[in-house]
């Protein structure tokens, strides 16, 4: 189960209380009864008689309202483990409700009935609606079992938190299971990137922490692809590449530095680029498709040389 009830001794045990009719005789002897305890077979008696209708209705809250008190007692033995007392109490009242109307009063006292039907209702909520993770069952008892192990060896003052093999020798699981149960203690709630980290006037929120693409990824990527293609390029057009990109010549220097034209200068940048992106696009195939050309051109280049890169 996924919330552990508070251990009961077998001489007064919550699931065995009977609510004795006003008309019999007193409690057994090692039995008591609870103030929200009522006499209510007669009322149930009647219920069990009636036909749906509004007196059957009538009836049948006059009981809600009678045994309240006990399901609000339950509800509070789940209070400070992540949900309101409120919330609590309305997943109890509808653990009575379905109490009441599965109730046969041939069949024993009501108290003996509704304690563990209310007590599981709780329990269902608990697991099924409070953890932030979809958690399997089998995670969610070694959860309970780790941290009532844990509060077990550091209950007395001065004890040590207990390690993986001190919590698998005394729950008598192994330290993968315990391990298991101790990340599941992280997961039952999740925390609000908005969430306030730092109680001073500079203060930060998770989302301040975490971490942002960097846009400079892409252009890494693009020049370790390209590369190869370059070291394989001629001498002369890695030189004019160069020139133009990187020391952000235009092609008529260029042209006047080599002793060409300027044309054959723009043509020659065309054909390395072109060269390039395909050799670059050819290595990536396989590994991701990126659906846009490898930029191995700066801004500055024309319009020419950047269909051709």
């Amino acid at each position: 189960m996924l919330i552990e009830t508070p251990t009961v001794r077998p001489a007064a045990p919550e699931t065995t209380e009977t609510a004795t009719p006003a008309d019999t005789a007193a409690p057994a002897a090692g039995r008591r009864r609870h103030d929200d305890a009522p006499d209510t077979m007669a009322l149930f008696g009647r219920l069990a008689g009636l036909e749906d209708g509004p007196e059957r209705d009538a009836v049948r809250d006059e009981l809600v309202t009678a045994w309240l008190p006990m399901a609000h007692r339950i509800a509070g033995r789940f209070r400070d483990r992540g949900e309101s007392i409120e919330d609590l109490r309305q997943v109890a009242a509808l653990g009575l409700v379905k109490a009441i109307d599965r109730f046969d009063p041939e069949r024993g006292a009501f108290e003996s009935y509704a304690v563990p039907t209310i007590t599981g209702e709780v329990k269902r909520h608990f697991r099924d609606r409070m953890w932030a993770l979809r958690v399997p069952r089998r995670v969610q008892e070694l959860r309970n079992k780790v941290r009532v192990a844990r509060r077990e060896l550091t209950q007395s003052p001065g004890s040590p938190e207990p390690s993986v093999a001190d919590l698998a020798a005394h729950t008598g699981l192994t330290e993968e299971e315990v391990s298991a149960g101790m990340e599941a203690l992280e997961s039952f709630s999740t925390l609000s990137l908005d969430a306030e980290l730092s109680a001073g006037d500079d203060g930060y929120s998770l989302a301040d922490t975490l971490g942002a693409a960097d846009a400079s990824f892409d252009t890494v990527i693009d020049r370790e692809s390209a590369k190869e293609g370059l070291r394989r390029l001629p001498e002369r057009e890695r030189a004019i590449l160069y020139m133009r990109f990187f020391e952000d010549m235009t092609q008529s220097r260029i042209a006047d530095r080599l002793g060409i034209s300027q044309m054959h200068v723009s043509r020659l940048i065309s054909r390395s680029c072109a060269r390039v992106r395909d050799e670059a696009l050819g290595q990536r195939t396989g590994h991701r498709a990126t659906g846009r050309p490898v930029r191995t051109c700066a801004t500055t280049a024309t319009r020419e040389e950047r269909e051709g890169c």
